[in-house]
């Protein structure tokens, strides 16, 4: 007998020996347990609306997640996962004996390793810091970190480890981002059916997936985890059968981007400013410009008013709004509708020069497009600069600009040389001598180039660029006089930015789209404190202001009750049609929001012959109507000081040494000839 003793005492050390062993051989190069709390969770950065709560869009790697607290885990959502992953968890030092011995016997009973014993511990040594092989030296190493963590951490402390790190399905990874994924709320919002559904997902996050298309084996599993629940004592049965009953709906699969244009913009301003690896692992919270129901309400307004337009052939539009005091984007919408197929509404396919409308392509920030009649602003601020006044009288007749043109001679011809040039007006009219003021408001084509050509083709384009237009930088020959009428490419966001100097009498800031960024720890890395620059005179801002919120100079052209008229505000706008009707703009400002639409095509097909009032204008117009209930101006226009002419380049008594004389004059004649003609 103290044989049997001595041997069996001998086989016992010699386990205990062997398992010292193995602990030491395994144990050398393992991860130590506790970095759980040295190293953070891999956190994709997430970009926010201006408000902090409407989450637009994450940038991650292969996880989205979203770290939460136990004390923000329901009571029902812990037990659910307990009762189902893991019943002895509070009582077990890290392995449950019984339920490794269960397994063994029912995996000897279908001869092979299908049912595993692993606790809630082992799932996170497992999950966190080896492979899923099902090898002897794996299970070793699993087991001596689980006897560590359990040593070394709460029961608490692994639980809130667990449910922050275990997969959902779906790149989600732990319950706050589970939570959001499948029912849109926060996790400690979670009813107690939507507890046990989400704790049902752990066993096979693929393949239960509710949106994996087998709806009826999640919803069995999810019975299953109440059941468990009822028979560990954390529910009633009435419970557990009243949460079977509740009907659950869970979140649409939406496109994982919100404002989508918007968000790419912000995206490529981010990617030029940070590590590729810190965007996707690093958890910042990106703090956008953006008013989310500003964005809801332009992205539903330009879809109606592109479905509006395309009985004109306008298949696509574009909207941005923004604040000029700060430049903060309060709304952009870059393309008409981006869940659109890229052949909506015409096949490209067939289309050899490229789609009429693409809704990925932003048009706001990268389309660069012929702006119009909405240029003429900046040729008369430059002119007022130079001497010219609003009272100016220039002579809205059929002019020859080239003074070359081997016709120039002889304008009452009604064909020209090629190499002409003499732009006609919208009305198709010529009206006589005519003021600045109400030139500009009427946008008369004839004296506004030359307007441009009083203030200079040069110093014209120098003013536009430092006001914001980004876009102008072709040879000053490239353009010519008719930049006034949109000879020149521009960007919608550099055109209401621009606008925007005018709002602020004078001041710039550039386009800003993010308010502050912070890092995973709360840590500021960086805030929008830009601070405005002075670009042009205040008198001069408050000419045009004044001219171009005149609803009754404009009227003889653009009606009294326009598009551009809202009630109840003063608001200053100028629309643009370019040649062959390919683009229409309509762009407006108060001193609290200043908005831009474009409408057009993206192969620059034309549209119907419709200006841009007619199919920019509802858009603008109604967009703006909202954003006015919502940044209402605080202020009102400064009334311009009386101007009074100077300088030598002032009306059309030009020295007859001026290359433009004779043809300007020529003009002249000719329109009173006819006109007192009887």
């Amino acid at each position: 007998m103290v044989r049997f003793l001595k041997i069996l005492l001998g086989c016992f050390l010699f386990l205990v020996l062997g398992f010292l062993f193995l602990f030491i051989y395994y144990a050398k190069d393992l991860p130590r347990p506790e970095v759980f709390q040295e190293r953070p969770f891999v956190l994709p950065t997430k970009i926010y609306d201006r408000e902090g709560r409407v989450l637009l869009y994450q940038i991650y790697d292969e996880e989205k997640r979203t770290v939460v607290s136990l004390e923000q885990v329901p009571d029902y959502l812990k037990q659910a996962v307990i009762a189902a992953e893991d019943a002895s968890f509070d009582s077990h030092f890290g392995l449950d004996l019984r339920g490794i011995a269960r397994s063994i016997l029912n995996n000897l009973k279908l001869g092979k390793p299908i049912y595993g014993g692993s606790t809630i511990s082992q799932q996170l040594i497992r999950s966190s810091f080896l492979t899923l092989d099902k090898t002897l030296k794996r299970k070793a190493k699993e087991i001596i970190l689980t006897l560590e963590l359990e040593r070394r951490y709460s029961k608490d402390q692994i639980l809130e480890f667990y449910l922050n790190q275990v997969p959902f399905g779906s790149n989600a990874y732990g319950v706050g981002a589970a939570s959001q994924t499948y029912f849109s709320k926060e996790v400690s919002r979670l009813s107690l059916a939507q507890s046990a559904l989400l704790a049902s997902l752990i066993q096979a996050p693929s393949r239960l997936s509710p949106y994996g298309g087998d709806e009826a084996a999640l919803l069995a599993r999810k019975d299953y985890v109440l059941d468990r629940m009822v028979k560990e004592g954390y529910l009633s049965q009435a419970q557990a059968e009243s949460a079977k009953e509740e009907l659950l709906e869970f979140a649409e699969i939406r496109s994982p981007i919100l404002a989508p244009h918007f968000v790419l913009y912000v995206k490529n301003y981010l990617e030029e400013k940070y590590a590729d690896y810190y965007l996707k692992e690093g958890g910042l919270k990106v703090y956008t410009t953006l008013d989310w129901p500003l964005q809801t309400a332009a992205e539903e307004m330009v879809r109606e008013g592109v479905a509006a337009n395309q009985g004109f052939n306008g298949n696509n539009a574009a909207l941005v709004a923004l604040n000029p005091k700060n430049g903060e984007i309060l709304a952009m919408v870059g393309s008409a509708d981006w869940l659109a197929s890229e052949s909506w509404p015409k096949g490209c396919e067939t289309q050899k020069e490229g789609c009429l409308f693409d809704p990925k392509f932003n048009v706001a920030t990268l389309g660069e497009r012929q702006p119009g009649s909405a240029f003429k602003p900046f040729a008369y601020a430059e002119a007022f600069r130079r001497g010219l006044t609003p009272e100016t009288v220039l002579w809205d007749v059929k002019t020859e600009f080239n003074p070359n043109c081997t016709s120039a001679a002889d304008q009452e011809k009604d064909e020209y040389d090629l190499d002409c040039y003499h732009p006609e007006n919208y009305t198709g009219r010529f009206g006589g001598p005519i003021s600045l003021h109400n030139a500009l408001a009427q946008s008369i084509n004839v004296p506004s180039v030359k307007t441009l050509y009083l203030a200079g083709l040069k110093d014209t384009i120098e003013l536009a660029k430092i006001m914001g237009i980004t876009t102008l930088n072709q040879p000053l020959s490239w353009y010519g006089l008719s930049l006034v009428l949109g000879g020149g490419e521009v960007k919608l966001l550099d055109m209401v930015s621009a606008y925007g100097v005018f709002a602020t009498r004078g001041l710039q800031v550039a386009p800003v789209s993010v308010l502050k960024i912070e890092d995973a720890n709360g840590k500021i890395l960086e805030e929008n404190k830009k601070t405005p620059r002075r670009v042009l005179e205040e008198p001069i801002a408050d000419l045009i202001n004044n001219i171009l919120s005149d609803n009754e100079a404009r009227a003889p052209v653009f009606g009294s009750h326009s598009l551009l008229y809202v009630p109840g505000y003063t608001i200053a706008v100028k629309t643009g049609t370019t040649q062959e009707f390919k683009d229409g703009w309509t762009i407006g400002y108060t001193r609290s929001v200043a908005v831009g639409v474009w409408v057009g095509n993206n192969n620059n097909a034309p549209m119907n012959k419709e200006p841009g009032v007619v199919l920019a204008g509802p858009i603008w117009h109604n967009f703006m109507q909202k954003a006015l209930e919502k940044y209402p101006p605080l202020e009102v226009f400064q009334k311009p000081e009386i101007a009074t002419a100077t300088g030598a380049a002032y009306e059309e008594t030009m020295d007859k040494r001026n290359s433009q004389y004779q043809n300007w004059e020529a003009g002249i004649q000719n329109w009173l000839k006819k006109t007192n003609s009887p």
